[in-house]
């Protein structure tokens, strides 16, 4: 019975990463399809949503059922708990990702405002956070989560000077506005995508160490 346990937890864990996968897949299509003005990659970014939504269903079913029919101990009662909260936010990405891409699909009609530097920067990080706080969360390891969190500032900060240089433009030129607030707007989701990997991180290292630091990123 434990061994069976043992094999429910990690397909779970399986479940996630493939899940996690495929939402990392969605984030770079998404601002490749930008940065390429590639109108085709924003129907792969489509095609992996409904995979997302369906493994979010089947996962929330297998945490359930474990609950259910399990008598966790406390750490799998952490595991399993902060498994359903991850994959709440690893949908979340998705629909963020599926965001971009319609700010993407109004910026194709238009030419170029300007090269993009920050924004494909930007997306860099907060892919390699959410495979970090995947990694921890797989590895059970505290202090690779507490690193996610300390890019979370990078993020903003990246974020506010998206915003500020992209104020001058409209500043500058009217009909730069509607491009400019889709270029705006693809920032924020990013930033809201690096904000559900710090959840994920934050969940991990109360799992891992019975902390809760939601309110206190020091930890």
């Amino acid at each position: 019975m434990i061994r069976h346990f043992e094999e429910e937890l990690n397909e779970l864990k399986e479940k996630l990463l493939y899940m996690g996968s495929l939402v990392e897949t969605m984030i770079h299509y998404a601002i490749k399809s930008l940065v390429e003005r590639n109108e085709g990659l924003i129907e792969e970014v489509s095609k992996h949503e409904d995979e997302v939504n369906k493994i979010q269903i089947e996962i929330d079913d297998k945490c359930l059922k474990l609950l259910a029919l399990q008598q966790p101990t406390a750490i799998d009662l952490r595991f399993i708990t902060s498994a359903m909260k991850i994959n709440s936010d690893l949908e979340r990405m998705g629909d963020q990702a599926i965001n971009i891409t319609q700010a993407v699909v109004n910026l194709l009609k238009e030419p170029p405002l300007k090269p993009l530097i920050d924004i494909p920067r930007m997306a860099e990080i907060v892919r390699k956070m959410v495979k970090d706080s995947l990694d921890a969360f797989v590895k059970k390891d505290a202090d690779l989560a507490k690193s996610v969190l300390l890019k979370d500032d990078e993020v903003d900060g990246l974020k506010d000077q998206i915003f500020r240089e992209l104020l001058t433009y409209m500043m500058a030129d009217s009909k730069s506005i509607t491009r400019a607030l889709d270029l705006i707007l693809i920032s924020r989701h990013l930033e809201r995508i690096g904000d559900h990997s710090t959840n994920i991180s934050e969940d991990v290292i109360f799992m891992v160490l019975g902390k809760d630091i939601r309110h206190h990123k020091e930890g």
